[in-house]
């Protein structure tokens, strides 16, 4: 198969891996929920090898992740783990960090819930959680190109959208966390990083 790309990893990956790199040090496994190509970890793991990096996504993209692995040899990162939020037992290892880019505004709000439930269910011993993407504060858009990127999300998929950085930060308190910082990033996007 041909090894998929993200443009849009290819943009992000640099920006947050410098907001992240001090809390990476205080680390050694991630799990990533979400990995879409794997991009995402293969530089991540690549500048800090010292990380243990486990993928986790739906089962039609483990093989273009596991293509991105392969290639980047690299001894600390695992073949990916299927996971489904709805229907997929937790991802098996001991993860310090949970991080995501860009998939809260794709799935449903209630699977956004139950990704946070479960957080505070199963994911022990996290102490840190790391989501980045595009978010509203008080109701509101951040830009006008955000407001047409949430016109296109709801198009395609009514339950998905721009989710409400309130909201979201109260399913991450309901969880035992409680917000560390609030990063603005290039294209009007966030990394939102909270601590058990």
């Amino acid at each position: 198969m041909e090894k998929p790309f993200s443009q849009a990893c290819e943009n992000n990956k640099q920006p947050i891996f410098n907001a992240l790199k001090d809390l990476l040090d205080e680390v050694d496994s991630v799990l990533e929920i979400g990995s879409g190509t794997g991009q995402h970890a293969v530089h991540f793991a690549s500048l800090k090898p010292q990380l243990r990096w486990q993928c986790c996504d739906q089962a039609e993209y483990l093989p273009g992740i596991q293509r991105w692995l392969d290639d980047a040899k690299l001894h600390k990162l695992p073949s990916p783990q299927c996971f489904e939020v709805n229907s997929s037992p937790w991802p098996q290892g001991e993860f310090q960090a949970l991080f995501s880019a860009n998939t809260l505004h794709i799935m449903s709000w209630p699977s956004v819930e139950q990704l946070f439930a479960r957080i505070a269910r199963e994911g022990q011993p996290l102490q840190w959680l790391w989501f980045y993407g595009p978010f509203n504060y008080g109701g509101e858009y951040t830009s006008a190109s955000n407001a047409q990127f949430d016109a296109w999300l709801k198009n395609r998929d009514p339950q998905s959208g721009i989710r409400d950085f309130e909201a979201v930060n109260t399913l991450a308190e309901n969880a035992g966390f409680r917000l560390h910082s609030d990063c603005a990033l290039p294209a009007n996007n966030r990394l939102l990083i909270w601590r058990r």
